[in-house]
């Protein structure tokens, strides 16, 4: 009996995979802990139907004819396609499976396996694609908030994560102390900042960087 725990939760699995029997095996394991999973027999027709849904994992075997999955692995890093890959090796392939961790593996699940391990990993592969989809979201949050400064609103939340006071702000942008309040407060306004600290929160995730221009 699998603790609860290790259950993955609901939420889109991809496996890809040129046998049809493992395919079909894998499938229904995960359908019996509601997850939802999409097949595919090989790696080129995986990225015919990119970009993936949000929060989804992917199950990829190493070895596959074509391309195989180390390679499927370095391609979606190449596109820019962040999702959490857990792979299955076989053969004592090993060595192959620590460069697909290196290349930002979750985890890799050696021939023949149980269900525990395999809903094991997919649990924490999902688990890491909720927090990616979390901190995606606050990062286009973040960045629509500070699309609506004006540019000296702009200038003044830039001096303000550099940690300058309003006196020197004031100094370096040729406009009076009062004037960098006014901007101070409609920028807090904008960005629905309660304190400080929130504005710069909200400033470093849109891609603030202190002393660069955001």
């Amino acid at each position: 009996m699998l603790h609860e725990t290790a259950l993955p939760m609901p939420g889109v699995v991809i496996v890809v995979d040129d046998d049809a029997a493992v395919r079909r095996s894998l499938a229904l394991l995960l359908r019996s802990v509601k997850c939802s999973v999409e097949e595919h027999d090989s790696a080129e027709s995986f990225l015919a139907t990119l970009p993936p849904p949000e929060g989804a994992c992917l199950l990829l075997d190493l070895r596959m004819p074509g391309m195989d999955g180390l390679t499927l692995q370095q391609e979606l890093i190449r596109r820019g396609v962040q999702m959490p890959v857990v792979m299955i090796t076989g053969h004592g392939d090993v060595g192959l499976a620590v460069r697909a961790m290196k290349a930002g593996a979750v985890d890799f699940i050696e021939k023949p396996y149980d269900e525990a391990t395999i809903l094991a990993s997919v649990a924490t592969a999902q688990g890491l694609a909720r927090e990616a989809s979390l901190r995606g979201r606050g990062e286009a949050e973040a960045i629509a908030k500070v699309a609506t400064l004006s540019p000296r609103e702009r200038d003044v939340l830039q001096g303000l994560i550099e940690g300058r006071s309003n006196k020197v702000i004031a100094h370096d942008l040729g406009i009076s102390p009062r004037t960098v309040e006014i901007h101070r407060a409609n920028m807090m306004e904008r960005l629905r900042a309660r304190s400080l600290s929130e504005a710069v929160r909200i400033a470093l995730a849109a891609g603030f960087t202190p002393g660069v221009e955001g």
